[in-house]
């Protein structure tokens, strides 16, 4: 019994070891399969998209940051150039992009392609959110969240595929959301916009699969920038609630979702889901049992406590 209380806190900590240095290898590798490609982020400037242009600046990547506000773009490259070393990085180049004005979005285009004359990696990150019900939310709201989420990365990837055709290769990562995968009461015009996203970026996928060309989607629970917040004790006939509220609520982080891009590209990644227990289990419930959800969405709406915790 001693030698198990002795042993078992060893193998925690030679475990978290192994951990350790395989995640430095894999982020060792993925720095190699990225240095020297020209990489178009198109929201630099969100917290993910920071996260994002530190790892690939730092592993060398020709970065092309995109974002609709110069200032920010401007904090970021200095950002960027002071933290790394300049005989191992490139300066980034930035380029200004409002995807809810979709008659800039050719110009645009050509503005990011003449960077370098082509792109190895296109990451479709830009994304808005819009929450209310049904019928509060206006037909305007409705296209402009289509025009971020849907037609914006699809007309960057449509402007960026000739070039990557005539080259034979290239990847293009789309950072969607499981609301693409999974319709949730009180996000009607945000869900929508992401399967339409994720419909398009698997049509492609198939598509230009044959000139090289690799497409990715990752779908994730909504970002939290948050510090972790200490469970308050909850009385015992609550304790179920609790911990569903809690599963609904807890997203993901930026760096660890920024470190799964990078991975994403490095391992040419058809499909990627981050994402806890209990939406999974939403999206098995979907394809299986759609009554079973259904009924439970429903009983959520009722809840207002529940309902303002989901994701």
């Amino acid at each position: 019994h001693n030698e198990l209380k002795v042993l078992l806190p060893v193998l925690i900590v030679v475990a978290a070891g192994v951990y350790y240095v395989y995640n430095e290898f894999l982020l060792f590798m993925s720095n190699a399969q990225v240095r020297n490609k020209v990489v178009v982020l198109t929201d630099a400037v969100s917290g993910v998209g920071s996260e994002l242009a530190r790892l690939f600046h730092l592993g060398g990547a020709r970065l092309i940051l995109c974002g609709t506000s110069w200032d920010k773009l401007e904090s970021l490259y200095d950002t960027l150039c002071t933290d790394a070393d300049p005989r191992e990085t490139f300066a980034p180049k930035l380029v200004l992009v409002d995807f809810s004005d979709p008659d800039s979005l050719e110009e645009v285009v050509v503005e990011v392609v003449d960077c370098y004359g082509y792109v190895d990696v296109l990451i479709c990150n830009s994304s808005i959110k819009v929450k209310g019900p049904v019928q509060s939310i206006s037909l305007d709201v409705d296209r402009n969240v289509m025009d971020i989420n849907y037609f914006g990365p699809c007309t960057l990837a449509k402007g960026v595929l000739p070039s990557m055709m005539s080259r034979r290769g290239g990847q293009i990562v789309l950072v969607n959301s499981i609301h693409g995968k999974l319709a949730v009461p009180f996000r009607s015009s945000y869900a929508a916009s992401k399967h339409a996203a994720q419909a398009f970026f698997d049509c492609l996928r198939a598509e230009v699969e044959e000139y090289g060309i690799s497409v990715s989607t990752i779908s994730h629970t909504f970002i939290n920038s948050s510090e972790p917040l200490a469970p308050e004790p909850d009385p015992q006939h609550n304790r179920l609630k609790a911990y569903i509220s809690s599963q609904l609520s807890h997203g993901v982080r930026p760096s660890v979702l920024a470190y799964e891009v990078l991975l994403t590209v490095n391992r040419k990644k058809k499909e990627v889901l981050l994402s806890h227990p209990l939406p999974r289990l939403a999206l098995y419930l979907r394809s299986l049992l759609p009554p079973v959800l259904f009924s439970v969405l429903s009983a959520g709406v009722r809840d207002s406590a529940l309902a303002e915790n989901v994701a």
